[in-house]
């Protein structure tokens, strides 16, 4: 199925999303990563697309959406619950899923708990974190910081792309089709003619200004909805002990959270081969 292309102000920011299945009534907010774009989600949108209409946003400072004027204040989870709910309230959604891979995850975190945005409270129906977790471990966010807050650039495409697949080796799987439109997806011409990644490098401004910022127990705590962690077999970021925290507090404490690992993987699972699209489908439909 195809999807469109569309754009909407919100917080007075313009924000990029793609849009699948438009027609259908039940809706899925599939958000990206940290240092990536919402056409990540293409391969799980188009998977759901048959039953639900799914909403796959560019991140402010991300692929095409606005590069933040105001990075300290604004490249933070906070603020992108803020653009959240705008989304909701401009496309008309009374109640969603949230499918969110890693920083995707986290906003969903904190939009489900309405600690932020009390408007969003109750309208998340389920939340699925691709290797996300309420705490997540510090060496790997020093090395997430490293490499995101400086993007290198390379004379070619083809340099590039070479570049996308020795970092997200971690991702799994991929057919070179989906390397390669992973790389023409997420890249941006320089002034002198090089290719970077789609990002605004001021975006990790968020590790220094809030190094807190992913550090949300209270928000996971006050969660009342179904939750499904996907955690990649060999994630550095978020920790076996970490998960076993997740069943045994807040949404796992009243037994509604499930840590599934995901084999061959670390951090994220691309939700882009057949078992991983089931599972995340099979958890959608169990709690529609």
């Amino acid at each position: 199925m195809s999807f469109t292309s569309n754009y909407l102000v919100c917080q007075g920011r313009e924000i990029h999303y793609t849009e699948w299945g438009a027609s259908n009534a039940e809706v899925v907010i599939a958000w990206h990563g940290l240092a990536r774009t919402g056409r990540d989600m293409d391969e799980l949108a188009a998977h759901l697309s048959g039953r639900y209409r799914v909403i796959c946003p560019d991140t402010l400072g991300r692929g095409l959406s606005q590069w933040s004027p105001q990075p300290q204040a604004e490249y933070r989870l906070e603020f992108y619950a803020r653009i959240a709910a705008d989304l909701f309230a401009q496309l008309g959604i009374g109640s969603a899923h949230w499918v969110g891979t890693s920083m995707g995850g986290a906003i969903g975190t904190v939009c489900a708990s309405g600690l932020f945005q009390p408007q969003l409270k109750g309208r998340i129906k389920s939340l699925l974190l691709n290797d996300n977790a309420p705490e997540l471990a510090r060496p790997a966010l020093d090395r997430i910081k490293a490499y995101a807050g400086n993007p290198p650039a390379f004379a070619t495409m083809l340099e590039l792309e070479a570049f996308f697949r020795q970092v997200y080796q971690p991702y799994g799987w991929l057919s070179d089709a989906q390397w390669r439109r992973l790389t023409e997806t997420s890249t941006r011409r320089l002034p002198d003619g090089r290719v970077t990644p789609h990002y605004d490098p001021a975006m990790v401004q968020q590790f220094i200004h809030h190094p807190d910022d992913y550090l949300i127990w209270d928000h996971y705590d006050a969660l009342s909805i179904p939750v499904l962690c996907l955690r990649g077999a060999e994630s550095d970021l978020v920790l076996r002990e970490t998960t076993a925290q997740m069943l045994q507090r807040g949404p796992g404490a009243r037994g509604q959270a499930r840590v599934v690992e995901v084999a061959h993987c670390g951090h994220a699972p691309a939700l882009n081969v057949p078992e991983q699209l089931d599972l995340v489908a099979s958890f959608l439909h169990e709690h529609d």
